[in-house]
């Protein structure tokens, strides 16, 4: 069962997707800041075994279009997740997102309830405020793209892993390559400045409390992007979510934990909704 790959246009922007449709329930995969389907690469092989799989890089982020004229809101990914729900003709869907793609499922569930069946979230994003009216009003100045890539190149790739690995023995040359790849791109810049000037806060406390989709959370006890204390937060405020947790494991928990993962998705996927 070969992966497809291609290009949809979804809410005037093109969106890069690998998708697996047969006759098993629907997953869609979500990766995070500054990532791609990539994320996901170890878990696919093994859930294709149970489901329909779609994995989409988000605008701005992957091998997806990095428009100068899409808002880079997270209500807009929201959208575009939607849009790709019916595209695929999903009457349901579970959504696996890892770090922003799990505040982008939050968002979508939160959009379309009726339309999302479970969620799996690995080391969400949450609670995160709007960007400060300053640094936004720096990202207008001309000389300011050039600074993001500098601050962005001034570090080798693999610096960068090793904070979201816990174990940095398992990051590889594909690693460096794939997720190096963005910081070669120019239209990467432009995607990130619209980023911070259209991201909107996180989902409140208030807005988390009314959604109850059944929801797994899975985290690394000793992530250092976002930390098990949102996990703690997250399974409070959300009314129908359990949390696990794995000790010497970092953010980047696909890769770290790949088979746990698949077994729990499976197993909350796949039990019978209460809904």
């Amino acid at each position: 069962m070969t992966l497809n790959r291609e290009y949809i246009e979804f809410c005037n922007v093109k969106v890069y997707c690998e998708y697996l449709i047969n006759n098993k329930p629907p997953l869609l995969l979500i990766h995070g800041f500054a990532s791609s389907t990539y994320t996901f690469n170890l878990l696919i092989p093994l859930l294709k075994k149970h489901f329909s799989i779609v994995a989409i890089d988000l605008p701005g982020f992957g091998r997806s279009e990095k428009s100068a004229s899409f808002v880079y809101s997270l209500h807009n990914y929201a959208k575009i997740v939607a849009c790709c729900i019916e595209h695929f003709k999903f009457k349901h869907v579970t959504i696996v997102g890892h770090s922003m793609g799990g505040q982008v499922a939050l968002f979508t569930a939160k959009m379309i309830p009726e339309k999302i069946n479970k969620l799996v979230l690995l080391a969400s994003s949450g609670y995160l405020k709007r960007p400060n009216k300053s640094l936004i009003y720096c990202s207008y100045l001309p000389f300011f793209r050039s600074f993001v890539k500098r601050k962005a190149r001034r570090k080798e790739v693999k610096e960068y892993l090793l904070d979201v690995f816990y174990e940095k023995s398992s990051i590889t040359a594909d690693h460096v390559e794939e997720f190096g790849r963005p910081l070669q791109e120019d239209g990467f810049y432009i995607s990130l400045i619209r980023l911070l000037r259209h991201r909107e806060g996180d989902l409140s406390s208030d807005e988390l409390k009314k959604i109850n989709t059944p929801t797994l959370l899975i985290w690394g006890e000793e992530d250092r992007v976002v930390s098990v204390k949102i996990g703690h937060k997250l399974v409070n405020d959300l009314p129908n979510a359990k949390l696990i947790t794995y000790e010497k494991t970092g953010h980047l928990i696909s890769e770290e934990r790949p088979t746990e993962i698949y077994n729990h998705i499976v197993s909350h996927a796949l039990t019978q909704n209460e809904k």
